[in-house]
């Protein structure tokens, strides 16, 4: 097998597809840092976004074709001049851009959602194309909801998207409906009925609803495929995308016998996990593949005996690998500010200035609470202080009084985007709901608490705690993460960027949060 046939393209859409799972909403410097830790990984293409969705998703996708090295920069557009000519502005500065067009091709969509023909989606899919590639070199077309489409008519598109210049051709399981063995019967009927796909490359786009989107992938590239679309711990619309992690290591751990290879540094994959992890607010399950915490984890006695003997007997990868307790950086109180730079530097995070000046202090503040700083403790606080990037609500400080005797009553400090401090005092049936209601109390704002979630970021009694929650005020569903010593702080914190968030969102509609509405506080003896 060649170099070039044997190589499979890792197409990241952790920034595109990954960020449109509900409650998520990154800003640019948060999709910047991700980006730029997927240029470290390796990944081919970067899918930035969907440029013309709002202002602020063309910011972030321009910022990343300007600032991110190595990959090349992919902007969705769908099949539209409007969308086209968005799409290439964002992304005609980057070393390697690409256009990703798309339109539907299953009659469902025809029908339902475009409210069109067989013969307009030729239409659009020629014009589209040909307006991408007097553009840009590089064009990726797509015919969503491929699986659940006719493979005559599908076939017809796709000859007329190459006949128009289409570099790459993507086929989607949009719903996550096919079962392996029917996907790779589609894509080799393609094959049969389009010879110039032989000459283009093929690429896979497989949802998880019925999870099987990385076993749909991986059919894909054994019929011929070489290049996978997957986003990093497999988030996405609905029950997801094919996992990244899975999709490169199941390549990785088989090559022997597959011959197959990708150009991922496997050795990051457990740091980008955690990165989007926390700045999504998107938890890992525990067993997840690849990058749970318990992937490497053995309970069983027979397992645990086995794997002290020899490591090969119950693992089939090794946890260095994809760089688990694989970075010995660690400080403590004594270490200055020039080491931890430096510590910081080799994580990835280039920090200067008044930026280095608070993650100095907050790493002060640390060291004073645990005798040793580790490499995973750094990594949250620097992911932590991006977070505060824009103007929003910070928690200055806080106060609970909390008894088994009467109910807990929290006063806290919040400053508002203007740069006032308010302050608000409530009480709850627990130290962190009573800071929360404090909090809605300070900002006037009526929301509620969906989801909450506590993680530590390391093991030990001295861990860092990291709070992440979703908030739901005025019909807008938010996340927001935090990170501290302290559980109580850390929510505190998590709790405002959430607010933070809304609030963006809502001014980006056009639109006001709802005020909090007058609340009776829990009676005190």
């Amino acid at each position: 097998m060649s170099t070039q046939a044997s190589r499979v393209l890792i197409f990241d859409t952790t920034l595109r597809d990954g960020e449109q799972s509900p409650g998520i909403s990154l800003n640019t410097g948060e999709k910047l840092e991700i980006a730029q830790q997927l240029a470290r990984l390796g990944v081919d293409i970067i899918e930035a976004g969907f440029p013309i969705a709002s202002p602020g998703d063309f910011e972030a996708v321009q910022a990343i074709a300007r600032q991110v090295e190595g990959p090349v920069i992919a902007g969705l557009a769908r099949a539209n001049p409007a969308d086209v000519d968005r799409a290439w502005d964002a992304v005609r500065d980057a070393q390697r851009p690409r256009i990703h067009t798309f339109v539907s091709t299953s009659d469902i969509h025809i029908r339902h959602q475009l409210q069109s023909t067989r013969e307009d989606v030729k239409g659009l899919a020629r014009a589209s194309v040909a307006q991408a590639r007097a553009l840009c070199e590089d064009v990726e077309f797509s015919p969503m909801d491929a699986t659940r489409a006719d493979v005559e008519f599908t076939a017809e598109v796709l000859q007329i998207a190459l006949d128009e210049g289409a570099t790459t051709i993507n086929v989607p399981d949009t719903v996550g409906y096919a079962m392996p063995q029917e996907f790779s019967a589609f894509l080799t009927r393609l094959y049969e009925l389009v010879p110039d796909l032989r000459d283009a490359v093929l690429s896979v786009h497989c949802h998880d609803d019925l999870g099987l989107a990385v076993a749909n992938s991986f059919a894909g590239v054994l019929t011929g495929a070489r290049q996978v679309e997957c986003a990093v711990n497999g988030i996405g619309e609905r029950a997801g995308n094919a996992s990244l992690e899975e999709i490169v290591m199941l390549l990785h751990t088989r090559q022997p016998s597959l011959g197959l290879r990708t150009g991922v540094r496997t050795t990051e994959i457990a740091r980008t996990s955690r990165l989007v992890s926390r700045l999504t607010g998107y938890p890992v399950q525990p067993n997840k593949a690849v990058v749970g915490r318990n992937a490497f984890a053995h309970e069983s006695g027979i397992h645990q005996d086995g794997v002290l003997k020899e490591r090969t007997t119950f693992e089939i990868m090794d946890a260095t690998t994809v760089g688990l307790e694989a970075n010995s950086i660690v400080l403590g109180k004594h270490s200055g500010r020039h080491a931890l730079r430096q510590a910081l530097e080799q994580l990835g995070f280039e920090i200067d200035g008044q930026a280095l000046n608070t993650a100095f202090r907050r790493f002060k503040e640390l060291a004073d609470k645990k005798k040793q700083v580790t490499a995973m403790d750094l990594e949250a606080l620097a992911t932590d202080e991006l977070r505060e990037d824009l103007p929003g609500y910070t928690l200055e400080w806080f106060d609970v009084e909390a008894s088994s005797r009467r109910p807990p009553h929290a006063t806290v400090g919040v400053r508002q985007p203007d740069g006032t401090v308010a302050e608000g005092s409530f009480t709850g049936d627990g130290p962190v709901d009573a800071v929360f209601r404090a909090i809605n109390a300070a900002t006037g704002l009526d929301a509620r608490l969906r989801e909450f979630r506590v993680d530590a970021v390391t093991s030990g009694e001295d861990a860092l705690g990291e709070v992440s929650v979703v908030v739901e005020t005025g019909g807008l569903s938010a996340a927001g993460q935090g990170v501290a010593t302290d559980i109580i702080e850390a929510a505190g914190r998590a709790y405002v960027r959430a607010l933070s968030t809304a609030q963006r969102r809502a001014q980006r509609g056009g639109e006001a949060l709802p005020p909090a509405q007058p609340a009776r506080e829990l009676a005190t003896p």
